[in-house]
């Protein structure tokens, strides 16, 4: 399933660039006004939070906090859309707001959590897990590219341990990215029967 590659890259990188562009706005007018937004965040089965699974990944922390989840979002996000075009709007805004639904629901710790570390973790595994079982040759090395890159990060981060760490997040994040690849995987074979006999 890989796409036209022919926007450019301002045109495949539009969508994570204006999600970043948002994440630092929000960040940069919360401190020159010194306002604390970790009400924004999401607090697992707290009714009030229900409307912050919107806005919870654009809130975070502090600079590093938001430095740790651009970068990746920036590559990641340009990758998905690079690779994987015709699904790239449906992988991103489900690795979006899925991870924190999953929280809400789920969360074990009745605490704040906020950040684009969902959408992260959903990008990274969704590129793995579909490049995987695509098995074309661009994809596995895609999957490898990203395997590398962040690979130690990303499963380090699927454990508690770390204070101020939203690990719940990040399993959110994982659980999203590997279903939507398995979904989006078995939706175009349903699709296209010869694909599944490609050699």
């Amino acid at each position: 399933m890989m796409g036209k590659r022919n926007y450019g890259l301002f045109g495949i990188s539009a969508v994570p660039f204006r999600m970043v562009f948002l994440m630092w706005l929000v960040y940069v007018v919360s401190f020159q006004e010194n306002i604390e937004l970790t009400f924004l965040g999401v607090k697992p089965r707290t009714l009030e939070s229900i409307p912050t699974i919107l806005t919870a990944p654009l809130i975070h922390a502090g600079f590093f906090h938001l430095i740790s989840n651009s970068v990746p979002i920036l590559f990641l996000g340009t990758a998905l859309f690079f690779f994987y075009s015709p699904v790239g709007k449906i992988v991103f805004w489900r690795c979006y707001l899925f991870p924190y639904i999953l929280v809400w629901i789920f969360g074990p710790r009745v605490a704040w959590h906020l950040g684009a570390s969902g959408l992260v973790y959903g990008l990274a595994f969704f590129l793995v897990i579909f490049g995987l079982v695509q098995s074309d040759f661009l994809s596995v090395i895609l999957s490898l590219v990203v395997m590398i890159l962040y690979g130690g990060i990303i499963f380090t981060g699927l454990f508690p341990g770390f204070p101020g760490v939203s690990w719940e997040t990040h399993i959110a994040g994982g659980i999203t990215g590997t279903w939507t690849a398995f979904e989006l995987y078995f939706r175009e074979r349903k699709k296209n029967k010869t694909w599944m006999h490609r050699r």
